[in-house]
């Protein structure tokens, strides 16, 4: 019970601190800072301590680059619908959003579980299924910032119940899965571990708060940048039975940062540049 609330804690604190990353920032800054690897720290380190053994927590962490693909799926429903929905008021333009890429992440995210477990029963490595993720999500995350979109920073200032609200919905996600690997469901907590509750708090927040363009810059930077959590989680499920859980997030946390987000921010700088 401890694991599971200090990390729903840390992960809802972290959700308050990336959109505001994303509003003072700006999309390109803001949206790599906002994916660095964060929530799926605590998530990680909960899952393994309710994890029966190695095996369960590497196909808990294997399915994580599965979840964060579903996820760059998310955010881009955020980029590409928008601009196509009619001249509703705003209420009714976010509620349509929010129904539409919370309803295919639930779709997709159902479907996949239900495939990575039959997979896994038949002998797949999760290192497989997992690496797969990573691959296709590094490639959709660089087609997704080609392009010069605008990214630009927040003006309005956002209340503190509707950052409160944001972090709350996280904390939640990140107790879920925790709660799922202390049942013994490691793929499902693997899938839950990244709902995309702060990708969602963050759009429906940026709407609210800033207008459409805000969140919309964001999109094709925190779809690159979130690869780093699923470098983060293919290492962990290596390090952490042989080097413990302490050393094996600093060092996996390091490795995705050196790893993704630094050459990532080298490479925006030098989209724009261009």
């Amino acid at each position: 019970m401890t694991v599971l609330l200090l990390s729903a804690l840390f992960s809802g604190v972290v959700a308050i601190a990336v959109t505001r990353a994303v509003e003072r920032f700006g999309g390109v800054v803001g949206g790599l800072l906002g994916t660095l690897p964060t929530t799926i720290v605590p998530a990680s380190l909960g899952i393994w301590a309710a994890s029966a053994g190695a095996q369960e927590f590497a196909e808990s962490m294997g399915m994580v680059p599965i979840g964060m693909l579903l996820n760059a799926g998310f955010l881009w429903i955020w980029r590409a619908l928008p601009p196509r929905l009619p001249e509703w008021s705003l209420g009714i333009r976010l509620g349509a959003m929010i129904a539409a890429s919370l309803g295919a992440w639930l779709v997709a995210a159902a479907t996949t579980t239900t495939l990575a477990n039959r997979l896994v029963d038949e002998g797949i490595s999760p290192w497989t299924l997992g690496g797969s993720g990573l691959l296709v999500g590094l490639v959709v995350g660089g087609l997704a910032v080609m392009g010069q979109t605008p990214a630009p920073r927040g003006r309005n200032p956002v209340p503190w119940t509707a950052l409160l609200v944001r972090g709350g919905l996280a904390a939640c996600a990140i107790a879920v899965s925790v709660g799922l690997a202390q049942s013994g469901v490691p793929v499902l907590a693997g899938t839950a571990s990244v709902f995309p509750a702060i990708f969602l708090t963050t759009m429906a927040g940026l709407w609210l708060a800033q207008g459409e363009a805000v969140p919309a810059g964001a999109v094709g930077p925190m779809m690159l940048g979130a690869t780093s959590v699923s470098v983060y989680a293919l290492l962990v499920a290596a390090a952490f039975p042989v080097m413990g859980p302490v050393a094996g997030t600093a060092l996996a946390w390091l490795a995705a940062v050196v790893g993704v987000t630094v050459p990532s921010a080298w490479w925006l700088r030098a989209q724009r540049s261009t």
